[in-house]
């Protein structure tokens, strides 16, 4: 038992995963729903979003480097207990009364800190216990798993909440954090600690944060050493950029444009959704290109023609905009998947978590800058045509990526 093999080691964290998505999600769902209900304010949901995405974005680079230098089995319990005491408090709130808007949004802030520490260890931990050669699929049923978790989770809260009201959905997600601390010391990790030093615990703060950005620093330093990933990781932050307004403008797509209901517009994300877990499924099967950046600007080029098609259409063609939304979908893991397995296999594990920390901090910052110009210019163009030119700046994008030698020859 205590040597399990590594694919017994990542079932069980799956499915603790699994798990634990779904729950976020029926919670992630609820807050929204408390935030609606009770401010019917669009600011407020856009303040809900920046406290959901700033941890990451502030503190992701140092979570990073604090995985490279703990047991992962101890970052994934530590990062699953913390977010299950944020829930708790929240339900303790909860049950005492009416629950105050910036409670829910504090908890949004410092579940995301959990996350923070949870999210790079999560992607450090395949590298370091499966082979390499099963990196890229083994990406594919990680996509798929999340993406399964974020759809159950989504129907499911629309069931719970009117049945059994927001407090019960905390407790499911506190149940769900609890679980997934269960699945990780079923699997008997052993992998990570590599920078844990004896003594280290007397030293002061102060030299301690200069340690930590030190590591930091070394880690943006190992990443720039391999010329393909750092501007396969710059392209994905323009990537980012254009993405963010458009997942952002799907609803106005199906409310406005297409004249649709809000019932068409939970549609639309969940035909996106299916997609995902499609296109994880078929990346967990075939592995994708042999050229694995090949496959990444593939996927761009996808889903810009498929942006772009969804952009042209008239106020008649909603069933080929669900067409479209699947395709969008369906080419998201053979985007991420493949650049997560080429970090994987080629940054030494004694780095992994502060170059996947980096790597989530940066395109944390992309989103915001993304959600700031479609603020300041969809309204004034229209969803539509707001679709239409970012499939045109991705298929470019797929292009300049291709273009780059270095990003070309990434596999050499």
């Amino acid at each position: 038992m205590a040597n399990r093999s590594w694919q017994a080691k990542l079932a069980c964290v799956w499915v603790g995963e699994l798990v634990s998505v779904l729950t976020s999600s029926i919670l992630q769902m609820g807050f929204i729903w408390h935030i609606t209900l009770a401010t019917n304010s669009a600011s407020m949901l856009s303040l809900a979003s920046l406290a959901g995405f700033l941890p990451l974005a502030l503190f992701g680079t140092f979570a990073g480097a604090i995985v490279d230098r703990l047991p992962l089995k101890r970052v994934l319990i530590g990062a699953d207990l913390f977010i299950a005491a944020v829930s708790g408090v929240v339900a303790l709130v909860s049950a005492m009364g009416a629950l105050p808007v910036w409670v829910v949004i504090a908890a949004l802030f410092f579940r995301a800190i959990g996350s923070a520490f949870h999210t790079p260890a999560f992607q450090t931990l395949t590298p370091l216990v499966a082979p390499a050669e099963h990196l890229t699929r083994l990406a594919g049923v990680t996509q798929a798993v999340q993406s399964g978790g974020y759809i159950l989770g989504t129907a499911l809260a629309a069931v719970i909440y009117p049945l059994w009201g927001f407090t019960a959905m905390i407790a499911l997600d506190v149940a769900g954090a609890l679980f997934a601390t269960v699945a990780v010391l079923a699997a008997r990790l052993d992998a990570g600690g590599a920078q844990t030093t004896t003594g280290e615990g007397r030293v002061g703060v102060a030299a301690q944060v200069r340690a930590l950005m030190g590591e930091t620093a070394a880690g943006y330093r190992v990443l720039r050493g391999y010329r393909g990933l750092f501007a396969l990781l710059w392209c994905g932050f323009v990537f980012t950029l254009v993405f963010s307004p458009i997942a952002a403008l799907f609803p106005l797509m199906t409310l406005d444009h297409f004249g649709g209901t809000t019932t068409d517009a939970a549609t639309a994300e969940i035909v996106f959704s299916v997609g995902m877990i499609a296109g994880s499924a078929l990346l967990a099967s075939t592995g994708g290109f042999r050229n694995r950046a090949l496959t990444v600007v593939a996927a761009t080029a996808l889903y810009g023609v498929a942006t772009f098609v969804a952009g042209m259409l008239g106020a008649n063609g909603y069933l080929l905009f669900l067409a479209m939304s699947f395709l969008m979908g369906l080419s998201s893991p053979f985007y991420s998947g493949p650049q997560t397995a080429l970090m994987q296999e080629k940054i030494p594990p004694e780095y992994l978590g502060r170059v996947f920390g980096l790597y989530g901090a940066i395109m944390s910052w992309a989103m915001p800058v993304g959600l700031a110009v479609s603020s300041l210019f969809a309204d004034a163009v229209g969803a539509p045509v707001w679709f239409a030119g970012a499939g045109v700046a991705m298929a470019l994008l797929a292009v300049a990526t291709w273009a780059i030698p270095s990003i070309r020859t990434i596999e050499d």
